[in-house]
């Protein structure tokens, strides 16, 4: 039986309920990542014993399920989308947003679907979306391929900005700080593909990198499903 099929237990003697356990897991997790989530710690910040936790959810993995889908839910869509574009479009930038407002979400992109109410309705939205405009083949390596994109820039993003935290230099400092040594290495001219992207390249933030990484990834999608069958 799943986490989300197991009924709850009672709630005495300290009120307790899933969504409860999930509020306090997703607010350690804010603030200190997923490493600072455990059932002992969820359990202290609700003043539970942890062992009634587990009449609720049997693992970390089950709770790290939950605390994704309660994310989901910023995800979802507040309307259905125009067309499958636009659909697309939102699902990214609506994920971006999401794991910028909870960082430790980007460890947990990638992996298996999410099967909670609101991980299921962010996928049947977005397959609705392209209902009806190629087979469901077609259709489920168009999701995927856009789904590969976001994960993998949302990642880089996250990344970065941890990097800023780890090290107390932002990208400027960082780029200042090592500009000598990449000079010294350009000089050689060992490296003109790379000397030209430094020297004439056009330095942009991350959301702008985002948006045009993926309008691009769109346009691919959309030379596919536009295609007349062989």
């Amino acid at each position: 039986m799943t986490v989300w099929d197991r009924p709850e237990p009672p709630t005495r003697p300290v009120p307790l309920d899933r969504e409860r356990i999930v509020a306090a897991a997703i607010a350690l997790a804010d603030e200190g990542g997923l490493e600072a989530v455990s059932l002992r710690k969820v359990a202290a910040r609700l003043n539970a014993g942890p062992m009634r936790l587990y009449g609720y959810i049997s693992t970390k993995e089950e709770l790290f399920d939950l605390m994704v889908d309660e994310v989901q839910a910023e995800i979802l869509p507040e309307e259905q989308p125009g067309d499958w574009r636009e659909a697309l479009c939102i699902l990214a930038h609506r994920t971006r947003q999401a794991v910028l407002r909870h960082e430790w979400l980007a460890d947990l992109l990638g992996g298996r679907p999410s099967l909670g109410p609101n991980g299921l309705a962010v996928t049947e939205a977005t397959l609705a979306a392209l209902d009806g405009l190629a087979d469901i083949d077609t259709v489920m390596r168009a999701v995927e391929t856009v789904s590969a994109y976001f994960t993998g820039a949302i990642r880089r993003e996250i990344a970065n900005l941890r990097a800023e935290r780890a090290t107390g230099l932002s990208k400027r400092d960082w780029q200042r700080a090592h500009g000598p040594h990449v000079t010294r290495m350009l000089a050689t001219g060992r490296f003109p593909a790379l000397a030209r992207a430094v020297y004439d390249g056009t330095d942009v933030d991350a959301e702008a990198s985002f948006a045009t990484g993926l309008d691009w990834v769109l346009d691919a999608v959309a030379a596919k499903l536009t295609r007349p069958p062989a």
